[in-house]
């Protein structure tokens, strides 16, 4: 028996934005099923990040992955700018778009006071 799922979101693990990020799956993705990645720095790392979408995407059948990363990230330390944040997770939507291009990419940076802006 399959086991399907929606999506994946893959977001760090600071406690800062837990509460945040519950309530952007209950309002974007109500109803829908998803795999939850939480990891230090969330994509810093994105060999590992990867392992995680591809086992996702073969166990589950996914079709949309939710990137988040998040104002002031510890993992990152001073590099912990919107300028590179945004080019990690460009850079991680580049690669999973060559993997995978019938995937749906998301990509969020989530401010200290819980807004989600759009990464384009």
């Amino acid at each position: 028996m399959a086991h399907l799922c929606d999506a994946i979101i893959v977001c760090c693990i600071d406690f800062r934005f837990q509460n945040y990020i519950k309530k952007f799956t209950e309002l974007e993705l109500a109803g829908k099923t998803y795999d939850l990645v939480g990891f230090a720095g969330s994509t810093k790392e994105l060999p590992t990040i990867i392992n995680q979408i591809d086992i996702s995407k073969r166990l589950h059948h996914i079709k949309d992955v939710y990137l988040i990363h998040h104002e002031e990230c510890g993992a990152y330390g001073a590099d912990s700018t919107p300028k590179r944040h945004s080019l990690d997770l460009k850079k991680a939507r580049t690669t999973l778009v060559k993997k995978y291009p019938n995937l749906v990419i998301h990509l969020y940076y989530l401010h200290l006071d819980g807004e989600f802006e759009v990464v384009n």
